[in-house]
């Protein structure tokens, strides 16, 4: 089963910037599709954005279009998630999960999505605050 550390949080101002890391262990990354999640104090996780294993598609949600980027280093075996232009509302503790997958297919979003990935990281707290 794959492993996955979380790395490169902490505390920004807004308008700074972050990259956190996902690295795993045990498993080569190009044969699983690698997602970033989040949760805020009182709220549901939710998806921030997905890399796909096939094509390394990349794949944001709505709320960090423009702001974010995931790529990905099989060398490294490490995923990244640029952030930047952080705004107070993308403080939250961040995840990111694995699939085992050998197409192009990302879940993020739909009813669900959060169910397929079976190994997860132990997160990594951002804080976004002047």
């Amino acid at each position: 089963q794959v492993q996955l550390v979380e790395s490169g949080g902490g505390l920004v101002q807004p308008g700074g910037s972050l990259r956190l890391s996902c690295q795993a262990s045990g498993v080569t990354l190009d044969h699983y599709a690698i997602s970033w999640w989040r949760q805020a104090p009182g709220k549901e996780r939710e998806g921030v954005s997905c890399i796909s294993a096939l094509y390394g598609s990349t794949y944001l949600t709505d709320p960090v279009k423009g702001r974010f980027t995931v790529s990905r280093d099989n060398a490294k075996n490490t995923v990244y998630l640029q952030m930047n232009n952080l705004k107070p509302e993308d403080t939250a503790v961040y995840y990111c999960a694995a699939r085992r997958e050998s197409s192009d297919y990302c879940p993020l979003v739909s009813s669900g999505a959060m169910s397929e990935y079976r190994s997860w990281g132990q997160g990594t707290q951002v804080t976004v605050s002047s």
